[in-house]
């Protein structure tokens, strides 16, 4: 049995047998709009917003599934945004391309862009994170690098540039694991500014957004199999 009780401004849920529980963030209202960048019968892009839901919570139901299911009732969701996270999202807008769009997302055949900004000086041009990612059981619904349990992980980067004792990152996540991107360049000492679950406290002050934005996807169209590109312009 669980019972929830609002803390500080988050909701606490709580195990009465097992007497373990977690808290897990409610978001303010996000009144940013999603912005359209690409649909058609088969597929629908957007420009998430950072501070909106994917999907609907377990609190609040406002989310960017909720707002495009007006005017495309039959759309479908493939895969997920963090809360904090801006940037592309896609979705499928029929029974076809759901199983289209599914089967290149579990091939990792579908390119996700990233763009972020890192506390420190990221010394490398380029290189890989391969760091096995799991639950943490003492902060749940957090994660851990977990070399014993956790699921294989590899994120790819690029340093674009550096400026005063910060960086930014092109990164490309070759698997999916929640809180990836976040977790692999904690991991490494650079965590992402903003960053309010995994940031030291020097990075979490060093901006007022988590410095994450989804700016590309490349895939295959569903109904032509032709290769589309979308792109989205980073917005710190």
């Amino acid at each position: 049995m669980f019972f929830v009780q609002l803390v500080l401004g988050h909701y606490k849920t709580m195990s009465l047998e097992k007497g373990i529980g977690y808290t897990f963030h409610v978001p303010a209202p996000c009144k940013e709009e999603v912005k359209i960048i690409y649909a058609d019968d088969e597929i629908v892009l957007v420009d998430k917003p950072a501070g909106l839901l994917s999907v609907p919570g377990r609190i609040l139901k406002d989310s960017v599934f909720q707002r495009l299911l007006y005017e495309y009732p039959d759309l479908s969701v493939v895969h997920r945004l963090d809360l904090d996270t801006s940037g592309l999202m896609i979705f499928a807008n029929s029974k076809f391309a759901v199983s289209k769009l599914n089967r290149q997302f579990r091939e990792r055949s579908i390119a996700k862009i990233y763009e972020a900004l890192v506390f420190g000086s990221v010394d490398e041009h380029a290189g890989r994170i391969d760091l096995p990612i799991g639950p943490d059981p003492d902060k749940r619904p957090l994660r851990r690098v977990d070399f014993e349990r956790g699921k294989d992980s590899l994120t790819l980067f690029e340093r674009i540039e550096l400026d005063e004792g910060r960086s930014r990152l092109r990164l490309e996540p070759i698997t999916g694991r929640s809180h990836q991107l976040r977790i692999h360049l904690m991991a490494i000492g650079h965590p992402i500014l903003g960053c309010d679950l995994y940031a030291h406290a020097q990075a979490f002050s060093a901006s007022e957004r988590l410095c994450l934005h989804a700016t590309g996807l490349i895939l295959e169209h569903p109904r032509s199999e032709k290769k589309v590109e979308f792109h989205s312009q980073v917005p710190f």
